[in-house]
């Protein structure tokens, strides 16, 4: 008896001290991923890791991204804040920060730190993977994030230099000229021949460093798959030689003022002579290459999840899986991102930790990219800072049925959208408006703005509450 008393409160006190140890941070950024998963509900798609971790977490099906691009997407990501809708957002800040020698205390990476964080970044998780500057991203005196990261880093490998590897094909293939590049690619080898393979070596080993330190750990690692050129090794387009895709849902070009575009990202690659939108074969070939490329950041998400594992620390970590917006392969008679339409702006979000394992699901509720930073906050009982636009998730944890009452905002630089939990409405700053009511028969795809006057009138309204400095004309 007297030796089974102190072992009780041994045990005790080391249930105590890991209830209080501050909880480790892994943020999993993956460029161009559209919600098409099986715990999105697709079953043609092979993602067992994250629909692993999916089956651990909460699973939010309505996530959008604040800009269909992607850095200003991460500007969002990383401050909290609506901010600019171009792709130099971070980079413009943070050399104006670094000019004035100022800090970025309300980034994400930097409020962790400033909170007894070790802050380190593998990838591509703010616009230029590993967040330099420069002609080649490689220029370390020019910051995207001043004073966020104790690491930041951009293993290139056989690409040379960061600005290689974002659109490197397999093998050291650096794209010089776009038209030269083939947009769609699959070469027999492993996983390090194309630039996430060696992404996520540098992450696990990063990881296993971590964890073995007395400091909670921020890491964040971005995977530069699905973003074109699309190409992958190719046992994982194999995994698609006989998937049968279902139709491209609303595949005309949509009539009236909108944000459509000519694909112009995609049709500057050497694709052939070949049009998607003309020609439904090689849209079919184009989608399967797109299916192999979630299926090799999969696989890269999967090594990273079952290092965590390995080291124990994920018992103790919270886990977010982000999608830096969506992209159309065909709806609306686009391929490509960089529209204010539904398949731009929904990504897939997916936050899990040790203790809302149990009453992991999915819910419907609205949610912005904006709300993760203060979401972190809360889940590592750290304080939020007052600066931030987004809203704390965590209530979703314990109600998730609780959808109502949310808004998602984006915007172009011509443009803002709202989404509610069943309508989209555009605003274009020359006055035109788009609203999409998902809950009609058609789906979502043609513009009822005319005939629901009142609908538009109040979206538009909390858009411009939102969104002051777009200045929307009525």
């Amino acid at each position: 008896m007297k030796t089974f008393i102190p072992a009780i409160i041994a045990l005790f006190c080391a249930h105590s001290l890991s209830a209080s140890e501050p909880k480790n941070i892994l943020l999993i950024c993956i460029d161009d991923l559209r919600p098409e998963l099986a715990c999105y509900g697709v079953d043609y798609i092979h993602s067992p890791n994250i629909d692993s971790l999916a089956a651990k977490g909460r699973v939010f099906k309505h996530h959008y991204v604040q800009a269909p691009t992607c850095g200003a997407s991460r500007y969002a990501l990383l401050t909290g804040r609506y901010g600019p809708a171009g792709n130099d957002a971070l980079m413009a800040l943070g050399l104006k920060l670094s000019a004035n020698k100022s800090s970025i205390s309300s980034s994400m990476p930097a409020w962790f730190k400033q909170h007894g964080y070790t802050t380190c970044s593998v990838g591509k998780v703010s616009h230029h993977p590993a967040g330099f500057g420069g002609a080649d991203w490689d220029d370390q005196s020019q910051l995207e994030m001043p004073q966020s990261w104790d690491q930041s880093m951009m293993p290139s490998g056989a690409w040379m230099h960061p600005r290689g590897a974002m659109h490197g094909l397999a093998n050291g293939e650096i794209r010089i000229k776009p038209s030269a590049m083939d947009v769609i690619q699959a070469v027999e080898g492993d996983d390090s021949i194309y630039p996430d393979g060696l992404i996520s070596d540098t992450a696990e080993q990063q990881l296993k460093a971590l964890s073995k330190s007395d400091k909670p750990f921020f890491l964040a690692v971005g995977f530069i798959r699905p973003h074109l050129p699309f190409g992958a090794p190719a046992n994982y387009l194999n995994m698609y030689k006989d998937t049968k895709f279902p139709a491209i849902p609303h595949p005309d070009k949509p009539d009236g003022v909108t944000t459509w575009h000519g694909s112009n990202e995609f049709m500057k690659y050497n694709n052939w002579g070949k049009d998607p939108r003309q020609d439904s074969k090689f849209a079919d070939e184009v989608r399967r290459h797109y299916a192999a490329c979630v299926s090799y950041a999969d696989a890269q998400v999967g090594k990273l999840l079952a290092s965590l594992q390995e080291s124990a620390a994920d018992e103790n970590t919270i886990i977010v899986l982000w999608g830096d917006h969506g992209w159309h392969l065909g709806e609306r008679a686009i391929w490509g991102k960089h529209s204010l339409f539904e398949e731009s702006l929904h990504a897939p979000l997916i936050i899990s930790t040790p203790e809302t394992q149990s009453t992991a699901g999915s819910t419907d509720a609205v949610v912005e990219t904006i709300d993760i930073f203060p979401t972190l906050c809360e889940l590592a009982k750290i304080p939020t800072p007052a600066t931030l636009d987004g809203t704390s998730l965590v209530p979703t944890f314990t109600k998730p049925s609780q959808a109502s009452g949310r808004f998602a905002v984006s915007y172009k630089s011509n443009a803002a959208t709202i989404r509610s939990t069943s309508h989209r409405l555009v605003a274009h700053k020359k006055g035109a408006l788009e609203l999409y009511d998902f809950t009609a028969e058609d789906g979502g795809s043609r513009n009822c703005a005319e005939q629901q006057p009142e609908t538009t009138q109040l979206l538009l309204a909390e858009l411009k509450q939102r969104l002051q400095s777009f200045s929307l004309k009525k």
